[in-house]
This record gives structure tokens, C-alpha cells and sequence, in this order.
């Protein structure tokens, strides 16, 4: 009797155990801690006369954010992270260097070319406020993240490819290495649309185009994928 009152005691203990550990569980302290990954459709802004885009410029980022939420529910968040993008521009204006004196002009109609653009990778620091109807128990939730985006550019390079002759320049000293922004993510679970702004110039001030500097921004539309 007393060894079966004991396998009854310790039983009702393992069970009572478990409960506690799955109610802990459940309403642990989540974070959203998130790598993400996007691709976007980029637009110039404030293009100067006669420069126009060409054909589909394509932008890739992806990276890492640290999630801090900041009220009882855990609905409402900070995060800031890390992360790299590429970012490409197909248009028609010619980039030239003689003796590192650049040079930015229109490529004349009927010029045939294969290929015209400038790209570069930057080292990306978002820091975002967040609001989402996430729960201890699911991770798919409606979400809109917006924040600031701090940039540094690595690399840069731009392409001129055409039948009679190539033109090939890397690290540009003429763009602007440090670029911020705004941006926006909105969405459910894992597919969400995502919007980024330039506030400042992707060029110096001593890139001039038809004796003035050129105030080339970036408006960024595409989609955004987080994973847990």
C-alpha cells in the first residue's frame, strides 16, 4: 500500500512538473529575433534632364535584427541589426574617367550599348520600431515595421558594354559612401511589401552633370521575408 501510495505521489509530481514547464514555455518572454531578406525594384529620383532609366535595376539585401519588445504583450518592439545589400541602376547616363577626371554625360540616341549601369554593396544598420499581433503560441502575425536605414558603401562600380568598346570603373570616389534613409515593411507571416527612401544624394557634390551636382536619390519597392 504504501509503495503504490509513493508511485502515485511521484506520478502526480512528474505530471504536475511537465504542466509547469509547458505553461512556463508558452508564456516565456518571446523575442522576434529575425534574419530577413528582400529584393526591390529601384527608382531614381531627381534625375537631371535627359536621364532615364533602362531596363529593370534590381536590389538585394538581406541580414540580421535583434528584437526588444517594450510592453506587457510583447506587440510592440525595437530592433536594430545588420545586414548587406547590392544595388543596381540601368540607365543612360555615361560614366568616363581620364587621368581621375570623371566625367557624366547622356548616351547619344542610337549609340547601341548591351549595358549601362552603376552599382555598389553597402553595409546596412537598420534600427526600426515595430507593431505586430504575434502570441507566445504562433509566429505568423500581421506586421508593420518602419525605422532608418544607415548605410555604408563597400564597393561601387559602373559598366558601359557596347559593340565598339567597353568602360569599366571600380570605387568611384564621386559616390557617396554614407546613405540614410526610411523605410517600411508591412505584411503577414512571411511575405510582406517593403518601401525604402533615400534622403540624401547617391552622388558627391563634385559629380556634375552639365556643370551642376547631380541629386540622384533612391526609392526602393519590393518585397521583404523574415525568418525566424
Amino acid at each position: 500500500m504504501k509503495v503504490s501510495c509513493f508511485l502515485l505521489f511521484f506520478t502526480c509530481s512528474l505530471f504536475a512538473q511537465d504542466a509547469l514547464y509547458f505553461e512556463k514555455k508558452i508564456d516565456s518572454l518571446y523575442r522576434e529575433d529575425q534574419f530577413y531578406f528582400g529584393v526591390t525594384y529601384n527608382v531614381l529620383q531627381n534625375k537631371p534632364g535627359r536621364v532615364s532609366q533602362d531596363g529593370f535595376s534590381t536590389g538585394l539585401h538581406f541580414g540580421f535584427l535583434r528584437d526588444m519588445p517594450f510592453n506587457k504583450n510583447r506587440t510592440m518592439a525595437v530592433a536594430a541589426g545588420i545586414g548587406m545589400a547590392y544595388q543596381a541602376y540601368n540607365q543612360n547616363l555615361l560614366i568616363s574617367n581620364v587621368d581621375n577626371n570623371f566625367t557624366y554625360t547622356v548616351i547619344q540616341n542610337g549609340v547601341s550599348f548591351k549595358k549601362n549601369q552603376f552599382s555598389f554593396i553597402n553595409i546596412d544598420v537598420p534600427i526600426e520600431f515595430r507593431w505586430r499581433t504575434s502570441t507566445p503560441e504562433s509566429h505568423k502575425f500581421f506586421r508593420l515595421y518602419t525605422g532608418l536605414k544607415l548605410s555604408y558603401m563597400i564597393f561601387n562600380d559602373s559598366r558601359f558594354i557596347s559593340g565598339i568598346g567597353d568602360i569599366k570603373i571600380n570605387n568611384n570616389k564621386q559616390f557617396n559612401e554614407f546613405q540614410y534613409g526610411v523605410y517600411l515593411a508591412t505584411g503577414y507571416n512571411t511575405w510582406n511589401f517593403y518601401a525604402y527612401y533615400g534622403f540624401n544624394t547617391i552622388f558627391k557634390p563634385e559629380a556634375k552633370f552639365d556643370g551642376r551636382s547631380m541629386e540622384l536619390s533612391t526609392l526602393n519597392l519590393g518585397l521583404q521575408f523574415y525568418i525566424l
